[in-house]
């Protein structure tokens, strides 16, 4: 698994933003060094079109939170089980 990837799910998983909890999509790349934040966004969408994100549009912009039917497949990679 791809260290940003690892971020990425763990922080999403750390800060509970799993079904009705999100939180805006420029906010994950957010404790991280200014330099890696194309690539933390670019691996945010990957992961959007594999499926692993519910999408919610806001007035304020887009906000995503993690599928709850991709949990079990997200602790497994994760090794959290």
């Amino acid at each position: 698994m791809d260290k940003h990837t690892r971020f990425i799910l763990e922080k999403m998983l750390r800060h509970g933003f799993v079904g009705g909890q999100h939180t805006h999509i420029d906010n994950i790349p957010k404790g991280k060094p200014r330099n890696e934040y194309k690539e933390i966004m670019k691996e945010v969408h990957a992961l959007r079109k594999k499926g692993y994100f519910i999408v919610k549009p806001k007035p304020d912009g887009l906000h995503i939170s993690l599928d709850p039917r991709k949990l079990r497949e997200i602790e497994e990679q994760l090794d959290i089980l």
